[in-house]
């Protein structure tokens, strides 16, 4: 976990894991990761580490009772790109719906098609049900953002195929 403080009383909390993935065509290729929760009150930091963003994973929750947070999570997302000239039907994007261990015995959890049909609708991108204290599709979530990245940039720095 990392904090930065910033102006007045406000800190802000993400996870960031960097790491180095070698070169590409002579481009010194690194990752840094960031997970920031969903809760309003993260909204500027949210906003602040998608400065440079290159890919995103979203991650939205399956209960049933985060079903209107996940909408307005994304709806921000949307916004916070566009403040800084991105748009989310253009940058590397993919879903993934955490918690779907709940959906035996736990609390009430939505359908995947529900939850297509509510956040993925329109933006009709790759989306993983997983479970991260199971650590399912976690890996999978990630491989498909970094493909989805690197063909990103790989067109944008017409990079041969």
């Amino acid at each position: 976990m990392v904090s930065i403080e910033t102006k007045g009383d406000r800190t802000l909390f993400f996870d960031f894991l960097p790491m180095g993935l070698g070169k590409i065509k002579g481009c010194e290729v690194r990752l840094h990761l960031y997970t920031v929760p969903g809760h309003a009150k993260y909204l500027s930091t949210r906003k602040m580490v998608l400065r440079g963003v290159d890919g995103l994973v979203f991650v939205a929750d399956s209960m049933e009772v985060q079903r209107k947070n996940n909408m307005e999570s994304l709806r921000d997302l949307q916004q916070n790109l566009k403040e800084y000239d991105l748009s989310i039907y253009k940058i590397p994007l993919v879903l993934q719906f955490n918690k779907r261990d709940l959906a035996t015995g736990g609390p009430s959890v939505m359908s995947l098609d529900q939850m297509e049909k509510e956040l993925n609708g329109q933006l009709k991108i790759p989306s993983f049900p997983a479970s991260a204290i199971r650590g399912e599709s976690i890996g999978a979530t990630l491989k498909k953002c970094l493909e989805l990245t690197l063909k990103s940039l790989q067109k944008d720095l017409n990079w041969d195929a």
